[in-house]
């Protein structure tokens, strides 16, 4: 009896497949290896895994490339990438779980689980609540602090101290301005409140749940990590592995490793009301609340159609594109960026993972599958990110040269090396010192000590600040001369890092 249903069975299964298979459009089904196949070679990417779930289930789950560029470990579904920012929607779920437990209100104001908390201004640390630190309203320009402590030895709570000592470019909650320290604060305000580790929280109650068996919270945890993949850049043209960043110190800011398989089970609870595998993981009423609007980006992100608004909710960006609610989110590490994207309308998720930081395509591939599925032409964004980049790469590289071109002509500084040298303090950050090394001034820091940088006389008090770690770039900077003596050194780092300079007064 039981040989006789083997075969109609198996006939079902077929035909359910093939019937699935129908459902998703050409440029998955036959397109889609050969775009990323294509893109990875355009942007010099060593590898990435892709994963597309629809209705509740995986329509695409795949690795492309290779983990480390010039070896032969293959990338797969289970190999894993830092996600980056896209670790900040699970730190505003977390916050929003521990509401819907009655243990907080998002309202609550940040004093009452961390009473020794302050920022240069009284009234406004005493007012900041759990959403605005969660939805960047707090005042500071984009990226504003994140030198002070990207890769840096600090402390979580150091962090926290120094973020208070910032002065914000805008009034509290009058503009969106994106603020790494606001989720390593809500990290700290998570552990007050659970009694938990940001990490052991989010370990037990989404990780476990969803299964995602083989996520990372912390980097700390990579040596054990068998399948990941390597960090690398592009530097001076070529594509180098980098280290992988040391950023546990802002872990709720950006410190998950996951990979293609784990982070479809995150895309299928989001997309099915916090559901996973029958069982209410997430409840529905958080998942809203971490969807709420909050603050304001301007228009929605789609290169094609910018007639929109754009939002953010609690570590989500909130879209729409074409009639349709779009929920995403960009991270982006030392070598490292990705993007995870939800179209809640059309129970469609896509996550997209990358091994390089230099690249347009982690954006260009979710929109190219969102396209499809909403019927719409095909427009090959990724020709549109990389003409972009290659325009900009020449411009920049155009520019550096012109530098160091300025650099071989042995310009004279205002004043002698030795004046410069010394030791510079911000009240912030803490000090940096210059010392000369034969006609090249060389800078180090207090908290990053590992970095150095290498200062060229441009001419006059201007000089060309190489730093050894290619992630804080190539930039020019200004000494402040009074009299005939130093007074300041204006310090800057390359944009991915921070946007915003420092001064810093020469003792």
């Amino acid at each position: 009896m039981r040989k006789k249903l083997l075969l109609p069975l198996f006939i079902l299964v077929l035909f359910a497949n093939i019937a699935a298979q129908e459902k998703l459009p050409a440029f998955i089904t036959d397109s889609l290896d050969t775009y990323v196949e294509r893109a990875l070679k355009a942007w010099n990417i060593p590898g990435a895994s892709v994963c597309v779930v629809k209705d509740g289930k995986v329509a695409v789950m795949k690795g492309y490339g290779v983990r480390e560029a010039g070896k032969n470990d293959k990338v797969d579904e289970n190999t894993l990438f830092l996600i980056g920012s896209n670790t900040k929607a699970f730190t505003g779920t977390a916050l929003a779980m521990l509401e819907e437990r009655g243990k907080c209100s998002l309202n609550d104001r940040v004093q009452k689980y961390l009473p020794d908390f302050k920022m240069r201004d009284p009234w406004v640390a005493e007012h900041l609540n759990l959403s605005d630190i969660v939805s960047h309203r707090i005042g500071m320009e984009t990226f504003q602090g994140d030198f002070m402590y990207w890769d840096a030895n600090l402390s979580t709570q150091q962090v926290i101290e120094k973020f208070g000592l910032l002065t914000p470019k805008y009034d509290f909650r009058t503009r969106w301005g994106y603020t790494n320290a606001g989720f390593v604060i809500a990290g700290e305000c998570i552990k007050q409140i659970s009694g938990q580790s940001w990490a052991d929280f989010v370990r037990e109650n989404i990780f476990r749940p969803l299964k995602m068996t083989n996520s990372l919270a912390l980097l700390s945890e990579i040596p054990q990590a068998k399948n990941i993949a390597k960090s690398h850049a592009i530097v001076d043209g070529k594509l180098l592995v980098v280290p992988y960043p040391s950023v546990d110190h802002l872990a709720p800011a950006g410190s998950i490793g996951s990979s293609a398989s784990d982070m479809s089970h995150w895309l299928i609870a989001q997309l099915d009301s916090g559901r996973y595998e029958g069982s209410q993981v997430i409840p529905y009423s958080a998942i809203r609340k971490t969807r709420q609007p909050l603050s304001i980006l301007g228009r929605n992100s789609n290169p094609f159609d910018r007639n929109q608004f754009g939002l953010y909710a609690m570590g989500w960006n909130i879209e729409a594109y074409r009639g349709k609610e779009v929920v995403s989110h960009t991270g982006g590490v030392d070598g490292f960026v990705t993007s995870v994207t939800l179209i809640p309308g059309e129970k469609l998720g896509v996550v997209v993972l990358t091994n390089s930081d230099n690249n347009g395509f982690y954006t260009s591939l979710k929109w190219e599958i969102i396209d499809a599925f909403l019927g719409l032409p095909y427009r090959n964004y990724d020709k549109f990110y990389l003409d972009a980049y290659r325009k900009m790469q020449v411009k920049d590289e155009q520019e550096l040269k012109a530098q160091r071109d300025t650099v071989d002509m042995n310009l004279k500084p205002a004043l002698e090396l030795d004046a410069y040298t010394g030791r510079y303090v911000h009240e912030a950050y803490g000090y940096l010192d210059i010392t000369r090394e034969a006609e090249t001034l060389v800078i180090t820091f207090e908290h990053h000590p590992a970095l150095k940088g290498k200062l060229q006389c441009l001419g006059g008090n201007r000089f060309l600040c190489t730093y050894s770690d290619p992630v804080f770039g190539t930039k020019v900077l200004p000494f402040t001369v009074e009299g005939s003596g130093v007074k300041s050194l204006t310090l800057r780092v390359a944009d991915f890092v921070e946007m915003t300079s420092y001064d810093f007064i020469k003792q």
